[in-house]
C-alpha cells in the first residue's frame, strides 16, 4: 500500500518540506529539523516531523494512504469573535486571536467568551454528511487549540464545552457518532505543547491563581497528559490523533503522549507535528502544495478560503475546480490533501464553503479512480494541461485545460498504449484514437470539453508505466516551469515564504543572489518548432534585463520594470528551430541583479 516515489530535486525538498503547519509570525523562517545555533533556544524550533511508515504499520495508514482526501475542521471560543473584538477586525487567522500579534485578548477576558459560547447550530450529521458528500474520507476537528479550551467534556480541566458554556453538551460525541452513521472515519487535533490560558502550558501563564510558579510538567501531567487519555479512549475508534506545535517540547513527553494513543488506539496514527520524528507521517507547511513529488506518506493541509478558524469578512472561497485542481495535484505528488472548514461560533458552515465541497464531491463520485488509492505521476511534477494520476498501468489524465485544435500532447511516454479512453462518468467511456509523434503520445479529443470541471482520460498501458520526466513545451497550452526544476549556477535556489496576513502562508522556491554570468537552465522537450513567446515570472526593484538563451541557439533579453509580487513579465519570442532536446536558460544581467528572484519561465506556443 505504501508509495514509493522518487524525489526531484531532493536538496529543495530535503531542507524545505519538513515545515510544521501553524508556524507564525517570529517563527516564519525557521525549519523543522534545525538544530539550535548556540544561544538560540530550542522553543524557537518546531522538531523533526519527517517519518516513514513502516511495513507493518500498514492496517494503521490504510485510510489515510487510500483515502487521500480529508476534512480539518477549526473550531472553539476564537470561532465566536470572527477575527472582530470590541468593533474592530483583526485580519488573519481566528484561532490565534488571543495572541499579541492579534488582538492580544487577556486571559481572563477570554475565558469570559465560554459564558456566551451556545452553538445551538450545530449539526453534527450535516457536518458527516457534507464530508461525505465532498468525497472525504475522515475527519479531524479540533479538540483542544492553543487557547486551551476544550471542544468536549473533559474531566481533566472545567475550561471545555460542557461545564463552562450554556450549550452543556459534548459535540464530539455527537461528531463521533454520526462519522460512523455516515461511514467515514474520525479523529483529533490536539495542542499538546502550546496552552495559553493553564499554568505552565506553553506560551501560557508561569503561575497559577494561587501565585505558586507552574512548570510545563504541572501542565502536562495535570491537563495535557489525562485529555489525552480522554480523546482516545471516550469516542470510539480514532483514525488520526493530529498533534500541533511541539515547540521546546522535551522528547520524554511526546513519547510518553505516543505510548497512550498507542495503547488505547493501536490502529491510529499520529501526526509528523508530534515533535522529534515521532510520528507516523510528514506534514508540510500551511496552506501549501508540492510541485515535485514527495517520497514516504505525507500530507498537505489547506482550506476553503484563507483562514482556518471562522472570520467574518473572508469570502475568498475557493471555487470547486481550484478545490479539485489542489486535490489532484496532491495525488499526482504522491500525498494525501486535507481541506479545512470553519464554522461560526453558532456551529454552523458557511454555505459557500459548502457548495464548493460539494461541487467538487460531485467530480470525484464521477470519477473516483483518478483520487482513492491512486499512485503518484510517472512524470514527478504537473503538466500543461493538467496532472496524472496512477493505478497498476493504468494513467488518469485529469484535463484542466482543455486544448484547442483537438489533440492533447502527453510528452515523455515509453510504454506502448493498450487503450485510451474519455471518461464520462463513473463506469462510461469512449474509445479515443492515439499515436506517436517524436517521443510524444498524442491523442484526439472532442473540441468540447466532457466534462465542465475536469475531463480524464484514461490510459491502459503494456507494463507499469516508465516515462522520460523530462520537461516539455506543449504546443497548444502555455507551459511554465518552476525555478525549483532549474540547474542553477552563478546564483541560489531559496525558499521563501511569507504571510500574507497574519497565517495566511504563501510558499515559493525561487532563485536568488544573481552573480555575473549567473544562470538558470532547464532542459525541455519540444515537439512543434518555431517561435514561442516567453514570459519570466519574478520580483525585484527597478527596471531589470533579463537575458534568455537557448544552448547552441538564439538569445533574447529585454528590460522590464519590477515589483514586489510576483509577476508574469514578456521578455520576447524565442525560435526551437526543430524537434528535440534544448537547454533554455535565463540570467538577470543589468539592474539591481541582488533584488531580483525568479520564480519561473513560461513558454506560450504561437499559432
Amino acid at each position: 500500500m505504501f508509495k514509493k516515489h522518487s524525489l526531484k530535486l531532493a536538496t529543495v525538498i530535503g531542507a524545505f518540506a519538513l515545515l510544521n503547519l501553524s508556524c507564525l509570525a517570529e517563527e516564519a523562517s525557521k525549519v523543522a529539523v534545525k538544530k539550535p545555533a548556540k544561544g538560540e533556544k530550542m522553543d524557537d524550533l518546531w522538531g523533526d516531523s519527517v517519518v516513514k511508515l513502516r511495513a507493518t504499520d500498514a492496517k494503521r495508514g490504510q485510510l489515510f494512504d487510500d483515502g487521500n482526501y480529508a476534512m480539518f475542521i477549526h473550531w472553539g471560543l476564537y470561532s465566536t469573535l470572527g477575527n472582530k473584538v470590541d468593533g474592530k477586525t483583526y485580519y488573519g487567522i481566528g484561532e490565534w486571536i488571543m495572541n499579541s500579534n492579534m488582538a492580544g485578548i487577556p486571559i481572563p477576558e477570554y475565558k469570559k467568551l465560554a459564558n456566551d459560547f451556545n452553538p445551538v447550530n450545530f449539526d453534527a450529521m450535516a457536518v458527516a454528511q457534507l464530508a461525505k458528500d465532498a468525497g472525504m474520507k475522515y475527519i479531524i476537528i479540533t479538540s483542544k487549540h492553543h487557547d486551551g479550551f476544550a471542544m468536549y467534556h473533559s474531566k481533566a480541566d472545567k475550561f471545555n464545552i460542557v461545564d463552562a458554556t450554556p450549550f452543556g453538551r459534548d459535540p464530539m460525541k455527537d461528531l463521533a457518532k454520526a462519522c460512523k452513521e455516515v461511514g467515514i472515519g474520525f479523529g483529533f487535533y490536539y495542542s499538546h505543547n502550546q496552552d495559553w490560558t493553564f499554568p505552565g502550558g506553553g506560551r501560557g501563564p508561569k503561575k497559577g491563581a494561587d501565585g505558586i510558579p507552574a512548570s510545563f510538567d504541572d501542565y502536562f501531567q495535570k491537563k495535557c497528559l489525562p485529555q489525552v487519555k480522554e480523546i482516545t479512549s471516550e469516542y470510539g475508534q480514532i483514525e488520526i490523533v493530529w498533534f500541533d506545535t511541539p515547540g521546546d517540547m522535551p522528547k520524554k513527553y511526546v513519547e510518553e503522549l505516543i505510548e497512550v494513543v498507542r495503547k488505547n488506539q493501536p490502529n491510529a496514527l499520529v501526526s509528523g507535528r508530534a515533535g522529534h520524528g515521532l510520528g507516523d507521517y510528514q506534514s508540510l507547511g500551511d496552506m501549501e502544495v508540492p510541485h515535485h513529488n514527495v517520497e514516504g506518506l505525507w500530507e498537505s493541509v489547506d482550506t476553503t478560503n484563507d483562514s482556518w478558524a471562522y472570520a467574518w469578512y473572508d469570502e475568498n472561497w475557493k471555487t470547486p475546480k481550484q478545490v479539485l485542481g489542489l486535490l489532484v495535484s496532491c495525488v499526482g505528488r504522491g500525498g494525501t490533501y486535507m481541506l479545512n472548514i470553519g464554522p461560526r461560533g453558532d456551529g454552523s458552515v458557511p454555505q459557500r464553503a459548502a457548495d464548493a465541497l460539494r461541487g467538487s464531491g460531485e467530480w470525484i463520485r464521477r470519477y473516483p479512480q483518478v483520487v482513492y488509492g491512486a499512485g503518484p505521476s510517472p512524470w514527478h511534477h504537473g503538466l500543461p494541461w493538467g496532472d496524472v494520476t496512477t493505478r497498476g498501468n493504468k494513467l488518469h489524465l485529469a484535463v484542466f485545460e482543455w486544448p484547442r485544435g483537438g489533440e492533447l500532447h502527453l510528452p515523455g511516454l515509453k510504454n506502448k498504449i493498450k487503450s485510451a479512453k474519455l471518461l464520462t462518468g463513473k463506469e462510461s467511456s469512449v474509445e479515443i484514437e492515439h499515436k506517436k509523434a517524436s517521443g510524444w503520445s498524442v491523442f484526439s479529443l472532442p473540441v468540447a470539453a466532457p466534462d465542465k470541471l475536469v475531463s480524464v482520460i484514461e490510459v491502459e498501458l503494456e507494463g507499469e508505466p516508465d516515462v522520460d520526466p523530462c520537461f516539455a513545451i506543449d504546443p497548444v497550452v502555455s507551459t511554465e516551469i518552476l525555478a525549483e526544476f532549474s540547474d542553477v549556477s552563478g546564483a541560489q535556489l531559496k525558499r521563501n515564504r511569507w504571510m500574507e496576513k497574519f497565517g495566511e502562508w504563501k510558499h515559493v522556491n525561487q532563485v536568488v543572489n544573481w552573480q555575473p554570468g549567473g544562470a538558470a537552465t532547464w532542459e525541455v522537450d519540444v515537439l512543434i518548432p518555431g517561435d514561442y513567446k516567453v514570459a519570466l515570472n519574478y520580483t525585484g526593484k527597478g527596471r531589470l534585463v533579463w537575458k534568455v538563451a537557448i544552448q547552441g541557439g538564439e538569445a533574447i533579453q529585454n528590460q522590464q520594470n519590477a515589483s514586489s509580487v510576483f509577476h508574469d513579465y514578456k521578455i520576447g519570442w524565442i525560435n526551437f528551430p526543430k524537434p528535440g532536446r534544448y537547454k533554455v536558460g535565463a540570467s538577470c544581467i543589468e539592474g539591481d541583479a541582488q533584488s531580483a528572484a525568479l520564480k519561473g519561465i513560461k513558454f506560450t506556443p504561437l499559432n
